[in-house]
């Protein structure tokens, strides 16, 4: 459908705006798990998937957690404001109303989920997080901020998603560590796996 290829290119011009370097990557992989995970997904799932974190992308705009007294609120926040983004530019794309109101709404509660749609997306965001955003995140919040916000990523994964993670490793040995003291939910000595390659989660 041109609308929807249309809107998908300009959320992807929007999305390549943000400061966050990881973003533009993020989106895209958010939709290639979507996809893994639902081979069949209709126009909907495809454009929340992209732009589940366009709020990211305008620094004078973006949610900030600053703001915030907790992370759910903000994440909650962060998710209306995305949704809000997205409305926007489906209206301008002229992209029909059922679509555009279903992947509006799958944006909104993309963070907690709740519905077998609203889920894929959840999964699919929290999957590419660990995927292709966490070594950068290291990189600039350290070991107990990125272990947070990993764990918090982690117990928001159906089952199903969560054996995603069962064979995942990183080059950084540090990376493995982390993610198996997410995994067991301890600070147990665990193996430390370092393996080159462009995939880190594999297909």
């Amino acid at each position: 459908m041109r609308e929807v290829e249309h809107a998908k290119t300009r959320i992807r011009q929007v999305v390549a705006r943000s400061q966050i370097p990881e973003d533009p990557r993020h989106a895209d992989n958010t939709l290639e798990w979507l996809l893994r995970f639902e081979p069949t997904a209709d126009h909907a799932l495809e454009i929340a998937a992209l732009a589940h974190d366009i709020d990211r992308a305008d620094e004078h705009t973006k949610i900030r957690r600053a703001d915030y007294d907790t992370y759910d609120t903000f994440k909650a926040a962060h998710a209306r404001h995305s949704a809000q983004i997205l409305d926007s530019i489906l209206t301008e794309c002229r992209v029909p109303t059922r679509i555009a109101v279903e992947a509006c709404r799958l944006v909104e509660i993309h963070e907690i989920g709740g519905d077998a749609r609203a889920d894929l997306v959840k999964d699919a965001d929290s999957i590419s997080y660990f995927d292709v955003n966490l070594p950068l995140y290291y990189q600039r919040e350290g070991w107990t901020e990125t272990k947070r916000r990993s764990s918090w990523g982690y117990e928001r994964l159906s089952t199903h998603a969560k054996q995603a993670l069962d064979n995942a490793t990183y080059p950084q040995k540090v990376l493995n560590r982390l993610l198996q003291q997410v995994i067991h939910g301890d600070e147990r000595q665990v193996d430390e796996r370092g393996t080159e390659g462009s995939g880190v989660l594999g297909d």
